[in-house]
């Protein structure tokens, strides 16, 4: 009978295995028309290229590969969103030729013999700044757009100030700012919510981390779970990383098998072997760039605690900038544009592209 139980489960690996393996070809999808052809004039890859002395990857995608470039800097430290990205209605592509860059040590760009010491902020906002360079001169464009997401906005926000002659403007999605001060507001929070609902079990959880050890990797890995709960997550709607991150990521067609296990491999060595996440949870940012000499556009969810919104709020108000635009969400948490992306588009559309002179937080509805 055991014999039995066991073979059975190893046919079941083995055929999940297999159907995994199957559905990775690991290209990149075409745009197509109607009539099931490539639309005319629209960009659609997947490439490395060498980046500061390290191969490093993206999908590089757009309707139409005329449009303006934008660079989307992916959170975590070291998430890539891109598979993420196409369960959800496409935004950007209608309006830009996108660049989803997987940044060094994450995704398309881990590899195992990465260097630990070359794994630090300084070194990804060069990175940064270097894809912007190969982006401008593939595309024969002086300036690019760069959007920025959650731990992106990290490296987004101090590169927009160190090379601001590179791009038209900074869009900022779940900016962060002092982090340490949002995980604060975040547990408070959580704590409070999971006492009203009598759950000792959770609470359980969060009294293993006191206040003071918030800034490790391993309250940053056990919160996932409580925050999704409460729909003050990843989205409102998403309630587990299981079924809101993970399948999306290994059913996607355009990474190969092992391309996907790398995004696994790569999440743990930029958060847990090198550091990257204690580095950037005791750094105010808001000290650290209090100026930009380019529009600035920030996209926050007002539900969002992943990335404090009255924070954000705070931090754009003493940000200095030659044009400024807060968009509140009210139906989102950490991703605006994913979750309300008929509002994005429109904003995109009739303000960003536009660069509308109206410093005001709006509320702006695409209807």
């Amino acid at each position: 009978m055991i014999l039995v139980i066991f073979l059975s489960v190893l046919t079941c690996i083995l055929i999940f295995a297999i159907s995994l393996w199957v559905i990775s070809a690991g290209n990149a999808a075409p745009f197509l028309d109607d009539n099931g052809k490539t639309v005319t004039g629209s960009i659609s890859e997947k490439i490395r290229v060498p980046i500061n002395g390290a191969e490093q990857g993206m999908f590089i995608k757009g309707i139409d590969k005329t449009k303006p470039v934008l660079m989307f800097l992916h959170g975590g430290p070291g998430m890539p969103e891109y598979a993420v990205s196409r369960q959800y209605p496409l935004v950007l592509e209608n309006y830009f030729t996108v660049c989803w860059w997987e940044q060094r040590g994450a995704g398309l760009s881990y590899r195992a013999n990465i260097s630990p010491e070359t794994m630090t902020f300084d070194q990804l906002i060069d990175d940064a700044i270097e894809v912007t360079n190969y982006l401008r001169k593939r595309f024969n464009q002086e300036k690019i757009y760069l959007m920025a997401h959650s731990g992106g906005t990290f490296i987004g926000i101090q590169a927009a100030a160190k090379a601001p002659e590179l791009f038209h403007a900074y869009l900022a999605m779940s900016q962060i700012t002092n982090q340490l001060e949002s995980e604060k507001l975040a547990y408070k929070y959580m704590v409070e919510q999971f006492t009203q609902l009598g759950d000792q079990k959770m609470l359980r959880k969060f009294r293993k981390y006191p206040v003071d050890k918030i800034n490790t990797p391993d309250y940053y890995v056990m919160r996932d779970a409580p925050m999704h709960r409460l729909g003050i997550g990843t989205t409102r709607a998403m309630k587990s990383v299981i079924s809101g991150v993970f399948w999306p990521v290994m059913l996607n067609k355009e990474y190969t098998l092992a391309e996907k296990i790398n995004i696994w491999r790569g999440k743990s060595f930029t958060t847990k072997t090198v550091g990257l996440w204690n580095k950037l949870v005791i750094t105010d940012l808001t000290k650290k760039v209090e100026k930009l000499d380019i529009p600035v556009y920030f996209f926050h969810g007002k539900h969002d605690y992943t990335t404090n919104y009255q924070l954000a709020k705070d931090y754009f108000e003493k940000l200095q900038a030659p044009l400024k635009r807060f968009y509140s969400f009210e139906h989102s948490a950490h991703s605006p544009l994913f979750e309300e992306p008929e509002k994005m588009q429109f904003i995109l559309k009739k303000d960003v592209l536009a660069v509308k002179q109206n410093h005001s937080d709006m509320t702006v509805s695409p209807n």
